[in-house]
């Protein structure tokens, strides 16, 4: 429980911190050069989910948030659960991530709306005196991760995009979905390790069944 309570807590600060100052002290679209071209600090909003993904409309705005909220809701139920049967490490280290990633973009989706004025407007403030720039489950997901790390043009003779321009990688993102990622990652990639297959009760029944002829 205590390492679960104190990964969740630190990818919730670090993400939070983060993007409360990119907010605060960046406009929409500035951009601050980290390592070259490579790592750049990108500061942009989106309206729906991760990497930058929208789902259209003030319906489809609220929709997605409160599916968020169900579906953290049944994450951190099933962390819980890993906890209590004290399932293997690997798997509660990454359920917490994707927990602790889940909840960083609620918070955003939920609350930013109410205590931040529009970016879109100049730079951002906290609490402003005339309100914030949406209502409960409205706010946008404040994203500045960037990577471009190659660029360059499809060959001719690639189908559908040849002589096109690609960017790799092109999404702009956060420390949330960062979580999200890597504790998918390490489920997907640890599975086996993670959540063992049960021994095969077949061996037993037929131990069983041969002590019973001989008793026989």
């Amino acid at each position: 429980m205590k390492r679960a309570a104190l990964i969740i807590f630190l990818v919730l600060l670090i993400d939070q911190v983060v993007k409360v100052w990119v907010k605060t002290h960046m406009y929409l679209g500035q951009e601050n050069h980290i390592l070259g071209n490579w790592f750049i600090i990108h500061f942009t909003e989106n309206y729906g989910m991760a990497f930058g993904l929208e789902f259209g409309g003030h319906f489809g705005k609220f929709f997605l948030s409160f599916f968020r909220i169900i579906a953290s809701l049944g994450i951190g139920w099933y962390l819980l659960h890993l906890i209590r049967t004290k399932a293997h490490v690997g798997a509660i280290v990454s359920f917490s991530l994707i927990f602790a990633g889940a909840v960083g973009n609620i918070i955003d989706s939920s609350f930013y709306g109410l205590i931040f004025s529009d970016s879109e407007q100049g730079l951002s403030t906290l609490m402003p005196a005339g309100g914030g720039y949406a209502g409960f489950l409205q706010g946008r997901v404040v994203d500045m991760l960037y990577f471009p790390i190659l660029h360059g043009h499809f060959p001719a003779w690639f189908p559908f995009w040849g002589t096109e321009d690609f960017l790799f990688f092109r999404p702009v993102f956060n420390i949330s979905d960062s979580s999200i990622s890597i504790g998918v990652f390490l489920l997907l990639f640890f599975q086996k390790k993670f959540f063992p297959q049960h021994t095969n009760p077949q061996p037993m029944a037929e131990e069983s069944h041969a002590s019973t002829e001989v008793l026989d």
